[in-house]
């Protein structure tokens, strides 16, 4: 890891191990008199941050995609102008700090990923069977999660050479689903004491999973000014390029947290054509995909879904069917 400390033209650079207590040791030092000190987000960002911050250091987590235009500039892209160019973003006030999660979204996160991971996972072992299967003329066809494993045996009864090979398969997609359903059952148990969580699962096609990962990935509410900046933050708002006569709409940005998108986007899918009960913001989605489309009209449910989402967690309200109940968003 490098630091520069002190002006521009009188920098020193300094390597050590990337640990709390080698910076808190080399930075503790009152002789730098240091005003700001700039931690680029990156994996290990929270750990850090933490241990400098409890230190008394002026730590700020400064957002890599701002900081990777900015360092685009340099002509030759080594550690040490990296460094340099860092330390001129914190000098010149050109820093756009990042939140740091707490640890218990760090957590949840954590359960989230790994749920998703084995899912993933599970599925892939499922498809590489039916395609194996698929080679000697055998073809599953539509069966359930549960209903697969008797479907696979039935078509390789009269094949043993071939049932040596798929069983140990079905063994271990039989020991993923099982892991699976474990990481699940954290999951329901964890957002059963969540009052946020159970909140916004008032929300029509707001399971579970989509509340708990929409409360890890938002964290705290008041980090938002107003809700209408949690879509653009989660990338579901319309890119935008202008440059003299060019004036360029093109799709959504997709920055921001990848998961949780895709959540919102299939959570807005299941309330336009799953979700029997009608409400207003149903409502609203038709009209949109009747002008629009319907794959337009999910995106822009999805955003709506995430504006309402963070005004009822800091209102503490719970969803209203009605539009003349509904609060302005």
């Amino acid at each position: 890891m490098q630091i520069q400390t002190g002006k521009i033209r009188r920098m020193t650079r300094l390597r050590w191990g990337i640990h709390p207590e080698d910076l808190i040791r080399i930075l503790g030092d009152p002789a730098l008199q240091l005003v700001r000190i700039g931690l680029e987000a990156g994996p290990l960002s929270r750990w850090l941050f933490s241990g400098m911050v409890e230190a008394g250091l002026p730590t700020i987590c400064i957002e890599t995609r701002h900081t990777k235009a900015f360092l685009k500039a340099q002509i030759n892209r080594t550690d040490r102008n990296d460094a340099r160019g860092i330390a001129q973003t914190m000098r010149v006030n050109l820093f756009r700090p990042a939140h740091v999660k707490t640890l218990t979204s760090q957590k949840r996160r954590a359960l989230l990923t790994a749920r998703k991971l084995v899912q993933e996972k599970a599925i892939t072992i499922e498809n590489d069977i039916r395609g194996m299967l698929r080679n000697f003329g055998l073809k599953a066809g539509v069966v359930s999660a549960a209903g697969f494993e008797v479907c696979i045996r039935e078509l390789i009864e009269d094949m043993p050479d071939l049932a040596s090979i798929i069983e140990p398969l079905l063994t271990v997609r039989k020991k993923l689903r099982e892991t699976s359903m474990t990481l699940h059952r954290q999951l329901l148990a964890v957002v059963r004491d969540d009052t946020a969580c159970r909140r916004l699962m008032t929300i029509p096609a707001v399971g579970p999973v989509v509340a708990l990962a929409y409360t890890s990935t938002i964290d705290v509410p008041a980090r938002f000014r107003n809700s209408k900046a949690v879509g653009p933050a989660l990338g579901l708002t319309p890119r935008l390029h202008q440059s003299g006569e060019s004036d360029r709409i093109g799709r959504i940005s997709r920055c921001g947290d990848a998961m949780m998108r895709t959540l919102l986007y299939e959570a807005a899918q299941s309330l336009l054509t799953r979700v029997q009960k009608w409400s207003w913001l149903k409502a609203w989605a038709m009209n949109i995909a009747k002008r629009r489309g319907l794959q337009r009209a999910v995106v822009a449910l999805a955003r709506r879904l995430s504006v309402i989402m963070h005004r009822m967690w800091s209102d503490g309200s719970e969803f209203r069917w009605t539009k003349d109940m509904a609060t302005a968003t």
